[in-house]
C-alpha cells in the first residue's frame, strides 16, 4: 500500500501571540509533517535528501532554506529549539548534547584569547571547571566573585571583561543573584550577561526581563524532569545565536532528535511539574528549619533567607532544589545520606524524583578545597533536589537520616 501526503487539508498555523508560559510549553514550535500528526513527529535521520544537484548546492551555501545534515539541522531538534525560545521569550534558541557544551558553546562562539570573564562562585562544579582550567589554555583569564557581592563584581571589571556569567539561583546555596544591577554592570562595560536559568525555568524567572543577554539551560534537569537523556541549550537575540549555532555546525556537539522529542515531551507538563515541586520544597525546608540536628537550611523561600525579597520580586516561585548543613562532618552527612531508603541517593536534578548527594564529593568533588570554602561547600552540606511524590512520605524518609544522626551521637552505631 502506498501513503500519500494529505496535502488537500488546510491546517491552519496556530496563533500563539500573547499566550501564557503554560499554553507555549503545549503548542510552541511544533512542526506538522504532511500526515498531519497531533503529536510532535520525531525525524531520526542523518541525512536529508534533495530534488537535484542544484538544490543540494543551494541548501549547502545558503541560498535555500532547509535541512542539510542532523548535526546542525533537523526538525524535530528546531521544534525543541522554538518551543524554548517561545517560553523564555527570546528570538532563537540553539540546543546542544548536554548543559555543558551549551555553556562551552556559548564561550567559543563569543569569547577569544585574550577577554575576560567574571563568573559567580555558586555555580556547578564542572563549569568553574570548565573556566578555570580547559578555557584558560586558550587564553581566556576568568575572576570568581560572590554572587550577591556587588562591590566583587565591579572590582572585578578590567577593559577586556566581555562575559558576565551567574547561576541564580546558586547550586546548591541557594543564594539570588541581582540580575538587573548586573546587567546594568555588563552594559556599562560592553559585556555579554549570562544566566544558567536551569534551576527555575522560564516558568519561574524570565532573566530577559532583567536585562540578561542569553539564557542557558541543561535540558537534562527540569526540561525533560524525569531524568531520561541529557541535553542543552542557548537562548538569546538572533545575531549572538547565529555565531552559536555556527560553532554547533563546525564543532558538532550536537542533541539527537530522540533527545529533542524527549525534552518536548517534558516541557508540555514544565509548569504543573514546578508548582508541584515549589510547594513540597517549600513545605520540607520548613520542616527540616524544625529539627536539632540541622545547623542551617539553604532555601530563597524561606523569610530568613538574605535574599527572600529579591527572590520574590524576580521569581514566581522559589524552585525545588534546597541544602542543609548537618551537625557534624562528612561523616554524618554520608550516615544521613545512606540511611534514606526511598529518596535516590544520585547527583542529578530536575527529576519527578526526590534525589539527595553530598555535594562536596559530587557535583562539587573537583575543585580544590579552597575553591570550596570559598563557594560555601561544607563537608556537612546535603543538597536534595525535592520531587513531586508525597510530601509526608518524603519526611518519613529523612527522618531515617535523623535517626542515623542520632545514633552516631549515641555512639550506638
Amino acid at each position: 500500500m502506498t501513503y500519500r501526503r494529505e496535502e488537500h487539508v488546510l491546517i491552519p498555523e496556530s496563533d500563539l501571540e500573547g499566550m501564557s508560559v503554560d499554553t507555549l510549553a503545549v503548542r510552541a514550535g511544533q512542526i506538522r509533517t504532511g500526515q498531519l500528526e497531533h503529536s510532535d513527529a520525531i525525524f531520526p535521520t542523518s541525512s536529508f535528501v534533495y530534488g537535484s544537484a542544484a538544490q543540494a548546492a543551494a541548501r549547502f551555501g545558503g541560498e535555500e532554506p532547509g535541512n542539510i545534515y542532523s548535526r546542525f539541522t533537523n526538525p524535530t531538534v528546531q521544534a525543541f529549539e522554538a518551543r524554548i525560545a517561545a517560553m523564555e521569550g527570546g528570538e532563537r534558541a540553539v540546543a546542544t548534547s548536554s548543559g555543558m557544551a551549551a555553556i562551552l558553546a556559548t564561550c567559543m562562539a563569543l569569547l577569544k584569547a585574550g577577554d575576560h570573564v567574571i563568573c559567580s562562585r555558586g555555580v556547578f562544579g564542572t563549569t568553574n571547571v570548565l573556566f578555570q582550567k580547559y578555557l584558560a589554555k586558550f587564553g581566556v583569564e576568568t575572576t570568581f566573585v560572590g554572587l550577591t557581592d556587588m562591590e566583587q563584581w565591579r572590582r572585578a571589571v578590567r577593559p577586556e571583561t566581555r562575559m558576565i556569567f551567574i547561576e541564580t539561583p546558586s547550586n546548591p546555596l541557594c543564594e539570588v543573584a541581582d540580575m538587573g544591577a548586573l546587567a546594568e554592570l555588563s552594559r556599562a562595560n560592553d559585556a555579554f550577561f549570562v544566566v544558567d536559568n536551569c534551576f527555575c525555568t522560564p516558568v519561574l524567572q524570565r532573566p530577559f526581563e532583567h536585562g540578561a543577554d542569553i539564557i542557558i539551560h541543561s535540558a537534562t534537569k527540569y526540561l525533560d524532569g524525569q531524568g531520561r537523556c541529557v541535553g542543552g541549550v542557548v537562548v538569546g537575540p538572533n545575531n549572538l545565536m547565529e555565531e552559536v549555532y555556527g560553532f554547533l555546525r563546525s564543532a558538532g556537539p550536537t542533541m539527537s532528535p530522540f533527545n529533542a522529542w524527549v525534552f518536548l515531551k517534558g516541557l508540555e507538563t514544565l509548569p504543573i511539574r514546578m508548582r508541584a515541586h515549589c510547594d513540597n520544597a517549600l513545605e520540607l525546608a520548613k520542616w527540616l528549619e524544625g529539627q536539632g540536628a540541622v545547623d542551617r537550611v539553604f532555601y530563597a523561600g524561606l523569610p530568613d533567607h538574605p535574599q527572600h525579597g529579591l527572590a520574590k520580586r524576580q521569581q514566581s516561585g522559589f524552585g525545588g532544589v534546597l541544602s542543609f548543613t548537618v551537625k557534624g562532618g562528612r561523616e554524618q552527612a554520608w550516615a544521613f545520606i545512606d540511611a534514606t531508603r526511598m529518596i535516590s541517593i544520585t547527583a542529578n536534578l530536575g527529576d519527578v524524583k526526590t534525589t539527595i548527594t553530598h555535594p562536596a564529593t559530587t557535583t562539587h568533588g573537583r575543585l580544590s578545597p579552597e575553591d570550596k570554602e570559598q563557594a560555601g561547600i561544607t563537608e556537612n552540606l546535603v543538597r536534595i533536589s525535592v520531587g513531586i511524590e508525597a510530601v509526608e512520605d518524603l519526611k518519613t524518609d529523612l527522618q531515617r537520616g535523623f535517626e542515623a544522626l542520632e545514633n552516631y551521637r549515641q555512639g550506638t552505631v
